[in-house]
């Protein structure tokens, strides 16, 4: 098989894989809930993931372009563009885990409540399943177009580890500051709320509660699949 059949066939693997993301993201948001105390809490844990989400990315955009422009100038535009395009999809990656996260566990607490344990446990894993095939189909797809327009070049290494290294950035500035983040709310959420005002871990009364669960988001889920991202991206190139 020649190089371009190499190329046509990860291509199509990727685009299945995320017709399947497509497909899924679908089917979380379509499940019915009919419970407004939990709609009204994972509205708000889903409101301060976004809202943590764009400050941090507004960060990331801002170091990411102007290391971009060094790596640029230091050794070629193209390398420069290839690194910015790593860092766009590891962000684009985490976006849409932590979307399909924060829809999935409303759905999940709903199913375990309404439908039982094995009900939840296909929710969680449709929405998990949402991150491992984005991770997937577009390193396939990114990695493959690389492969394919620029393998014949001399720095052909260069430009790869340059591609891989906008994708760590973004992983490590998603899982260190959604870490952070998540750490610092659950420690506030036991001091305050359970020593201080006596209020039980995890009741949703305790502002710290609903942060914490946004850390988890924003950690976890958003922090996790751009690590995942750029260690698939890694271990492949």
């Amino acid at each position: 098989m020649s190089t371009f059949h190499y190329f046509l066939a990860f291509s199509g693997i990727a685009l299945v894989g995320l017709s399947v993301v497509f497909a899924l993201l679908r089917k979380i948001k379509n499940l019915p809930t009919d419970n407004e105390k939990a709609i009204e809490i994972a509205s708000y844990i889903k409101k301060g993931a976004m809202a943590f989400l764009r400050e941090e990315y507004r960060i990331i955009v801002i170091i990411a372009g102007i290391i971009a422009l060094i790596i640029g100038y230091a050794m070629s535009p193209l390398a420069g563009i290839l690194f910015t395009i790593g860092a766009i999809i590891s962000m684009t990656t985490g976006f849409i885990g932590m979307f399909a996260a924060t829809e999935a566990n409303l759905k999940t607490t709903i199913a375990a409540k309404e439908k039982g344990e094995h009900e939840a446990f296909l929710v969680s894993f449709f929405g998990g399943g949402v991150m491992g095939f984005s991770v997937a189909s577009f390193g396939l797809l990114s990695l493959g177009t690389i492969f394919y327009l620029f393998s014949g070049r001399a720095d052909f290494i260069s430009l790869l580890i340059s591609f891989g290294l906008g994708s760590s950035l973004v992983a490590f500035f998603a899982r260190v500051g959604g870490g952070i983040f998540t750490k610092s709310a659950d420690v506030g959420a036991d001091l305050v709320g359970k020593v201080e005002a006596g209020i039980p871990e995890d009741d949703p009364r305790n502002p710290a509660v609903i942060a914490d669960n946004v850390g988890d988001c924003v950690g976890d889920t958003a922090g996790m699949g751009a690590d995942i991202y750029e260690s698939y991206v890694g271990a492949m190139a």
